[in-house]
């Protein structure tokens, strides 16, 4: 036994303690299923997945019947878990894997890919831009989470129903609306927020009116981290903190036979984000976000019309502005640089429903998408103080377009339920460089999906899905110049889109107190964009690369969740992902693949007070790619295992809502695989909201 547990280490015991504890829990499910299932019957607070609806652009549908893997946290997840950014929120979601090269970032991985090869929507308006990068970037944190109701994480899916990028899926964010009333009703809440020494103080405040055909909701989140504080041995990481600001509205206003329309406006600012990898590793004194800036607006219309020819219509007009100014400077240099990216975007997107039959529903449209580039550099010699103006990270001027229509169907036949669809899209690509002249490019791709489930029984699911995806090149593909991460990049002329072809097979078990489902997948990847090593070139001491379309990969894994309802008060969950990724190229491990990792949570309430205790885990990953060595984030040695316990405590009193949480409880030292900073060590946090 002693050198048994020599050769386990704390981990891996803690991990081996798990297993045994989920064994015991399914077996105590089992056994006692007779003797509780009449109380969380009557208990109406518990849900469970068919009663679960999920909304696809293929019209809401219950997630029992999906033919795919979906990830679903709701307001009331969000809030236990006291998370404090909308990619953390994330953590520990089966599947999804949350790698963060700065504080002020945050980047998803769904089935070992994202950046640009993952599609961020809100909305049903397309957040993902010409500029989105390969790789981790940090978008996902420039959504405020104090403003979304739910999150859906669409995996290995998606690019039939919302276009491009949608390679390793779709993580779609939605807002909180404002609900109509009977009478004229007005309402505030405001929160407070505090994290221990000193690395959040935030407030959100916000203001609803509603009446029976109109209702608005005004809000306004101010925020300060201070210098994240790692865990056992780390200390104090300085620079790494940073302030945002966010301002919505949300409007919804009923127009009778006429429909329903909603507005939407959202402001949200970032400053002074440091990188923080920067400073450590790259002798830079300064390297930062000087201002990241998005701000979104949308009118949505819909109405429903009685006709099984066309039930339904829905048109989406969005417009967009990102900004994003970096400043940097390294040691000795007398070279200060201050870099600034703009995109405009507007979209537009019409949805067309059918129910030809009681069983058969169709979704048929169009997406048309448009971005506008801006991009400077200007160089100041801090001796002399000129100033030197320079060709951006981007072409100046550059535009790209995209044009798609698509067709969905949604088919119930007795226990099978079926999908599929068809999508079509056309792009435009235009920019000017120095270096590669003028380029005009329109790539097309023609992508379909299927899946069908099977009910064995009331409570037995099996189902199997294929899906064909792609990415078109982008302007950051083919117009990067400059320092990116440890690189030096150069323009391209020509690329095509990635291409890939997604298959799952899956088992799910529903009942009142076993949720279990068990999926495996196979991603084959072809024509990948990728970044070549141009030999001999090395250009202000980094060395110089490009892009191709060059490489094909697989990534294959398995995902799995059980949860257990032992009465109304007990709910115990786990979740566990393993992803093996191959670039056959190269005959090398593909880049940034997450080890395995899971989450366990024991949730316990009763009445208006509310516990849960988290624990997240994650493996070692030494099974690296030559890019991954070379990466100063991750290293020839990799990133070693971990184990985080977590903590919250709710209480909900008649106008104040009271969460007190402990954070990282063992002070573990760790950082998630590719990140460039090391985790939050042991704090605590204290929210206070006050409703009126």
């Amino acid at each position: 036994m002693m050198q048994l547990n020599k050769k386990l280490g704390l981990s891996n015991k803690i991990r081996l303690v798990s297993v045994l504890i989920t064994v015991f829990y399914l077996s105590y499910g089992v056994i006692h299923v007779n003797a509780t299932t009449k109380n969380i019957l009557n208990d109406t607070s518990y849900i469970y997945l068919d009663s679960i609806i999920v909304k696809s652009r293929i019209l809401q549908k219950n997630k029992l019947n999906l033919p795919y893997s979906l990830v679903q946290k709701n307001i009331e997840a969000i809030k236990l878990g006291n998370y404090r950014t909308t990619p953390e929120a994330l953590m520990g979601s089966s599947g999804v894997f949350v790698q963060k090269t700065n504080h002020g970032g945050g980047s998803a991985f769904v089935r070992g890919l994202t950046g640009n090869q993952t599609l961020l929507m809100l909305d049903g308006v397309r957040i993902n831009n010409a500029t989105f990068r390969y790789g981790p970037n940090q978008y996902l944190n420039n959504i405020d989470l104090y403003t979304i109701n739910q999150i859906e994480v669409y995996k290995g899916t998606g690019s039939v129903e919302y276009g491009s990028d949608a390679i390793g899926g779709v993580i779609h964010l939605h807002s909180y609306m404002p609900m109509y009333n009977q009478k004229k009703t007005w309402s505030t809440s405001t929160s407070l927020k505090y994290i221990g020494q000193n690395m959040e103080m935030s407030n959100r405040t916000t203001v609803q009116y509603a009446q029976k055909n109109f209702a608005i909701q005004s809000g306004i989140t101010l925020r300060n981290f201070g210098d994240l504080v790692g865990g056992k041995g780390v200390g104090i990481q300085s620079p790494s903190g940073y302030g945002e600001t966010g301002i919505n509205t949300i409007a919804k206003l009923q127009l009778n036979k006429a429909g329903e329309m909603t507005i939407s406006s959202r402001f949200f600012i970032q400053k002074d984000v440091p990188i923080y990898h920067k400073v450590l590793l790259e002798s830079f004194k300064v390297n930062k976000i000087t201002k990241q800036e998005r701000n979104i607006h949308s009118v949505q219309w819909e109405k429903n019309i009685q006709s099984k020819y066309l039930s339904k219509i829905k048109v989406i007009q969005s417009l967009q502005y990102s900004n994003e100014a970096r400043e940097s400077n390294k040691l000795n240099n007398v070279i200060y640089k201050y870099e600034r990216d703009q995109v405009n975007s507007n979209g537009t997107s019409i949805d067309l429903y059918s129910n030809p039959t009681k069983n058969w529903q169709i979704n048929s449209g169009i997406d048309y998408n448009s971005d506008k580039i801006k991009s400077e550099l200007i160089d100041k010699n801090l001796t002399t103080g000129l100033s030197v103006n320079k060709r951006g990270l981007y072409p100046n001027n550059s535009s790209y377009t995209s044009f798609s229509v698509f067709n969905l169907h949604k088919i119930d036949v007795q226990k099978w339920h079926f999908e599929a669809g068809v999508r079509w899209n056309k792009f435009g690509i235009q920019l000017i460089d120095t270096s590669i002249g003028a380029v005009n490019i329109k790539p097309s791709a023609l992508v379909g999906n299927g899946g069908v489930s099977y009910k064995l029984n009331t409570s037995n699911i099996v189902y199997a899905s294929l899906s064909s995806g792609y990415r078109a090149p982008n302007i950051d593909d083919m117009g990067t110049l400059g320092i990116v991460d440890f690189r030096y990049e150069l323009p391209t002329s020509n690329l095509a889109p990635e291409k890939s072809l997604h298959y799952e097979l899956g088992y799910k078990l529903n009942t009142k107190l076993i949720q279990f489902d068990l999926s495996g997948f196979y991603l084959k990847l072809n024509d990948i964009i990728t970044r070549q090593k141009v030999t001999g070139s090395i250009i202000s001491g980094y060395q110089v690369y490009s892009k191709q379309n060059s490489e094909a990969s697989f990534i294959q894994g398995f995902e799995t969740n059980l949860a257990l309802q032992f009465n109304t008060q007990f709910r115990w969950s786990s979740n566990l992902a393993y992803t093996y990724g191959q670039n056959e190229t190269k005959n090398e491990p593909m880049r940034r693949i997450p080890p395995m990792f899971g989450q366990q949570e024991l949730a316990w309430k009763k009445n208006n007070t509310k516990i849960l205790i988290q624990h997240l885990f994650a493996g070692k990953q030494d099974r690296l790619a030559q890019g991954d060595k070379d990466d100063n984030r991750i290293g020839k040695n990799g990133t070693p295992n971990w184990n985080v316990f977590n903590i919250s405590i709710n209480q909900q009193f008649k106008n104040v809502f009271i969460q007190l949480g402990g954070i990282n409880l063992l002070n573990e030292k760790y950082k998630t695989h590719g990140s460039g900073i090391y985790a939050m060590g042991r704090t605590y946090s204290l929210l206070v909201q006050f409703n009126l």
